[in-house]
């Protein structure tokens, strides 16, 4: 068996935290995870293409998933601190470490694939 490169390594991970995401909000059926596995694929060709931006990876999938979500579907995933409905975002928006955020109350709700 073949040993998992970094960068599809750094993809499986975004892969994972992502849909633990989706699954503890409860949004994880089978067309939304094709949502993922398309922001993974169109992900692979950026990091071949910039092999130094792998720890952005999880952050950028997260953000792909939600742009299409918001597109089908709706705001994803709400804030949980506020009484106005509203979606976390996730930040640094180009970084290592994502979080997803509440800007209105500067609050960090979770680590991308934490959220509860």
């Amino acid at each position: 068996m073949e040993p998992v490169s970094p960068l599809e390594q750094s993809l499986h991970v975004a892969r994972a935290l992502v849909l633990a995401d989706l699954a503890a909000r409860g949004v994880a059926q089978a067309d939304v995870v094709s949502l993922v596995e398309d922001a993974v694929t169109h992900r692979r060709w950026w990091v071949e293409q910039w092999p130094a931006g792998a720890e952005f990876v999880a952050g950028l999938v997260a953000q792909d998933v939600q742009d299409a979500l918001l597109e089908r579907f709706g705001r994803w995933p709400l804030c949980p601190v506020c009484t106005d409905p509203h979606a976390l975002e996730v930040e640094p928006e180009l970084g290592p470490d994502p979080h997803w955020v509440c800007v209105k109350e500067a609050v960090i709700v979770a680590p991308v694939g934490k959220l509860s």
